[in-house]
């Protein structure tokens, strides 16, 4: 498989798609894949630009071994030539990456969770809760991870 780039889009780029980043490169090493991917993560809004992941994100991560060594910046128009895959962590964010370029590179990452509940297609964004919220987070995108990796390697054989 030749290598793929992929960029993980939520809101300020501190909570979900730092975490998404991370548990992707997780999976990708367990399963010796990491050396044909790259990856990133980014946001839609300015708020956190240059910012570390938050804590509660740190936290959840490291405690499975995942160092989450990101800082935030907001998703650009070159992004989507740069990226083969671009992954929004909820609808919003996706129907604004929507606006910013029509391509077919463009998923949403609960797409991807074999336990999704009908209609409920965001991830959750745990920032204004506790870390249960995080952990919530973390076992939605450690699963979405792996579908979405199995969706790719298919996608390019």
């Amino acid at each position: 498989m030749k290598n793929r780039r992929i960029l993980f889009v939520c809101l300020g780029n501190i909570c979900r798609s730092p975490m998404a980043e991370g548990i992707f490169k997780h999976v990708l090493k367990n399963r010796n894949l990491i050396q044909n991917f790259e990856l990133d993560s980014a946001g839609t809004a300015s708020y956190h630009i240059g910012s570390k992941p938050d804590i509660r994100a740190e936290q959840v991560c490291k405690e499975k071994g995942i160092i989450l060594s990101h800082k935030a910046r907001q998703v650009i128009s070159k992004d989507f030539e740069m990226y083969d895959y671009v992954v929004a962590m909820d609808k919003s964010n996706y129907n604004h990456l929507r606006k910013m370029h029509l391509g077919n590179q463009l998923l949403l990452m609960r797409d991807f969770d074999e336990l999704v509940q009908e209609g409920c297609k965001d991830v959750p964004d745990p920032y204004y809760g506790g870390i249960e919220g995080f952990e919530e987070v973390y076992n939605i995108l450690l699963r979405s991870s792996h579908k979405l990796l199995d969706f790719i390697i298919q996608e390019n054989k």
